[in-house]
């Protein structure tokens, strides 16, 4: 009897791939930008698409080689993850089992992963990959440009110059402020490579106007919005209804999810003045000293507060845990205790409100917090962080002082138990031991607790912690590990 053999099959047959399960539970996610368009010929991990999901950019990139056949979405349109979002007519040799696992092989089934693989995924930033010539292919033009705005009419685009292949594409940064200024990509002329549009295109058409403008002047710089000009009054009340956008929607359930949590509020004075000599000498050393590459030239006052509260939470580790009710009926509630101190960061961006996590806080020093700030922060404003940054955090502090106001009620952050928020440093005259009056700097901390699982007296034994921390900072060198 001749014994058989497996190998690997010569496909050629279009096939529709699914989107990717990306984690989180995530159903869906917005497709920033196609890089490839029908009839182009893509290779094994060359980008597909951007798509945005919880908060976070991810490039989707082929596992097949073959010729694409059709886009399902448009840029700007939510598509669902386990559904097919491309048609792909595959070529080359691809075992049997990835063809299966990877498409949508029987017309349906249950939703699987469709993508690269996560190490496979580019979360670089997008400003630095669209800024920099690089001698590496540039992707497809896809047909759709991404832009909120009408499409300019083929008569008014026929008269402009001939653009370039990559005319269409953008960096989150460059849509961004395509959409502030109500601005279609197709009226602007990229100076990028392959004619790709750049935050500089974007202001020489603003300063020196276009036929093809949006429906606000092109002269003037300043954000077009409907509260910067409003319409004429008509005498009447004019409700405009505006469909949340993807980060406001997951704001909104995240939100829906947290105030069913019973908070109560704690606040507390707390005195800068040790924090502020510190942080002034350190400044004084790091700019004159040799920084390596990960270093940070300027210590801003919240590495401190953050490490502070890692500190309280080596006494107080009911505040770095998260509480189960159970999902069966009748389960009894329990707390989980983690072993990590995973503080996120609430940060304003332009997207909007972000809340990216520095990991294990406990064996970090200062310095190295307020790397991982300045690395957080960056990719926050480039649109650019990754699931992994948004996720696993088991206590939050908000810093809203840095925009303004003093007292604030923060809200927990859900699978959280306790948030705290900084309001603005502020000099105020204050008596000292001799009771002579001097000049101090004072901040108030507003903490929220999970009345569920935390009473006061354990908030404002944790909150004393960290303000004694905060005041004498020195105290921190006994912690360095």
């Amino acid at each position: 009897m001749a014994r058989g053999f497996r190998s690997t099959a010569q496909m050629h047959v279009v096939k529709p791939v699914l989107l990717a399960d990306i984690g989180e539970g995530i159903v869906e996610c917005e497709v920033i930008q196609w890089f490839v368009e029908p009839e182009a010929r893509v290779e094994e991990f060359s980008p597909l698409c951007e798509v945005q999901s919880d908060k976070a950019s991810v490039e989707i990139t082929s596992r097949f080689s073959g010729v694409v056949k059709k886009l399902y979405y448009e840029a700007g349109e939510m598509a669902k993850v386990g559904k097919p979002f491309v048609d792909i007519d595959i070529q080359g040799d691809v075992k049997k089992e990835d063809l299966d696992a990877l498409t949508d092989g029987s017309g349906g089934g249950a939703p699987v992963e469709a993508a690269a693989p996560e190490q496979k995924q580019n979360l670089q930033s997008a400003d630095v990959a669209a800024e920099q010539s690089s001698s590496q292919p540039t992707p497809t033009p896809t047909q759709s440009n991404g832009s909120p705005s009408t499409p300019i009419p083929s008569s008014s685009a026929s008269s402009q110059k001939p653009k370039g292949k990559s005319a269409h594409l953008a960096t989150p940064a460059v849509r961004h402020l395509l959409r502030q200024h109500e601005i279609d990509i197709g009226a602007v002329n990229g100076t990028g490579k392959d004619g790709r549009v750049l935050k500089e295109d974007i202001y020489k058409f603003l300063e020196g106007g276009s036929a093809q403008s949006s429906s606000h002047p092109a002269s003037s710089p300043q954000p077009s919005s409907s509260s910067s000009r409003p319409p004429p009054s008509t005498g009447e009340q004019v409700e405009t209804p505006v469909s949340l956008t993807n980060i406001q929607t997951q704001m909104f359930k995240a939100m829906t999810r947290s105030l069913t949590i019973p908070h109560f509020l704690y606040t507390d004075e707390v005195d800068f003045s040790s924090l502020h000599e510190l942080r002034r000498r350190l400044n004084k050393v790091l700019a004159t000293s040799t920084l390596g590459e990960n270093e940070v030239s300027k210590l801003s006052y919240l590495p401190f507060v953050i490490k502070a509260v890692s500190l309280a939470l080596f006494k107080f580790p009911i505040l770095n845990a998260r509480v189960d009710v159970g999902s069966e009926a009748g389960a009894k509630p329990t707390l989980i205790h983690r072993s990590q101190h995973n503080i996120g960061v609430a940060m304003d961006t332009p997207s909007g409100l972000l809340v990216p996590v520095i990991k294990d806080v406990a064996s970090l020093n200062v310095l190295s917090i307020a790397a991982e700030l300045v690395r957080l922060q960056s990719k926050a404003a480039a649109g650019k962080l990754s699931p992994g940054d948004l996720t696993g955090g088991t206590i939050t502090v908000s810093n809203i002082g840095n925009i303004g106001g003093t007292y604030l009620s923060p809200v927990i952050v859900d699978k959280e138990v306790a948030i705290l928020g900084m309001g603005r440093m502020r000099t105020v005259p204050a008596f000292d031991e001799h009771d002579n009056v001097v000049k101090k700097q004072v901040c108030n901390f507003s903490w929220s607790a999970d009345h569920r699982v935390v009473d006061g007296a354990t908030m404002a034994r944790a909150a004393e912690v960290v303000r004694q921390v905060v005041e004498e900072p020195d105290v921190m060198i006994m912690h360095l590990r």
